[in-house]
């Protein structure tokens, strides 16, 4: 057996050299980072970034950490040490969360939440400083967490986030052109707790919706979510369909399609990623061990296949994995 495993590494090795994709093992249960949640991954220039909410730091900033193949991450030191957003730099002292990075016309736009708002900071650089010219929320009156962004094939841009109305409601709305603002004519609900399994009997119990991002494939729009308390063991995964990106949308009845083990628990509100493309998807997301904290963050495969009614394509996800797992072919090209 011992012979069998070292050929098998020895092959993979030849292959990553002949091809010039790198392939990296990794095993959920250690955790690609620890005490981190709510990840969100850009590819930039040959490189991913991964930021997220701290859970021992979260009222410093959000941190950012940086890997060449999604397996094995660093913090880079730095005139920030290591945040992507620090505190002194945007509106809020505390609770710094999530943090959703595009690039837009040669610069960075993060949404963060600080304080249970929607900020909007900008960088030059993926690694920050992300920083406000004039520091507000977007909507200083109302509360909202969970910013994510989606741009259309057309190049209009929406933001899914939460609002608190009687538990966690996702909305929706279109982003103006400058990617700051929301065009407030366009806001809509799009999710809130309503299948069985998103009532869970554990504690904490809440009615909660959040952690939205959105998948389009084959020009239907797939809003994936993440149900139940963060801290419950039933925290998990399922998604929504709809013919437009603010809905109306249908819950499929197969959710959650990622929920939680004997051994991993509280799985969710993470990100997909296409490698280039939906041959090679992954999904990043935050866990732990049922005690709510500290979370970590795990990665597996996911791929949409055939539904056997006729009805859309069904996104599947493979876990969550608790073995050693091959992780994602990088291609030198892919990004």
């Amino acid at each position: 057996m011992k012979k069998y495993t070292k050929l098998l590494y020895l092959v993979l090795i030849i292959y990553s050299c002949v091809t010039g994709q790198s392939v990296q093992y990794y095993n959920n249960m250690d955790g690609l980072i620890q005490n981190l949640a709510d990840p969100y991954v850009l590819q930039h220039n040959g490189k991913f970034y991964m930021y997220g909410t701290s859970d021992t730091e979260s009222d410093m900033g959000i941190p950012v950490y940086v890997s060449d193949d999604l397996v094995h991450w660093q913090r880079p030191a730095g005139a920030k040490n290591g945040y992507a957003v620090f505190r002194e730099d945007v509106w809020g002292d505390r609770w710094f969360w999530s943090g959703d990075v595009i690039l837009h016309k040669g610069k960075f736009y993060m949404y963060l939440t600080a304080e249970e708002h929607l900020v909007v900071a900008v960088s030059d650089s993926p690694l920050g400083p992300f920083k406000q010219e004039v520091r507000r929320p977007m909507h200083p009156d109302i509360k909202e967490i969970d910013g994510s962004v989606f741009v259309d094939d057309d190049g209009k841009a929406y933001i899914y986030f939460v609002r608190f109305d009687d538990g966690n409601v996702v909305f929706g709305a279109q982003l103006s052109d400058d990617m700051m603002s929301m065009k407030e004519e366009t806001i809509t609900e799009c999710l809130r707790a309503e299948q069985p399994w998103e009532f869970s009997k554990n504690e904490p119990q809440a009615k909660i919706n959040e952690g939205a991002f959105m998948l389009k494939h084959k020009g239907i729009y797939y809003l994936t979510y993440t149900a139940n308390h963060f801290l419950n063991v039933d925290y998990s995964v399922g998604y929504a369909v709809s013919d437009n990106p603010l809905g109306p949308w249908k819950k499929y009845e197969g959710n959650p399609i990622l929920r939680g083990n004997d051994k991993i628990m509280g799985t969710g509100n993470g990100v997909f990623l296409k490698l280039p493309d939906e041959n090679n998807m992954w999904y990043v997301y935050h866990y732990h061990f049922g005690n709510g904290r500290p979370r970590r963050i795990a990665m597996d495969r996911a791929r949409f296949i055939a539904d056997s009614k006729g009805g859309p394509d069904i996104l599947q996800l493979d876990g969550p994995t608790t073995t050693d797992q091959k992780g994602p072919v990088i291609e030198s090209n892919n990004y």
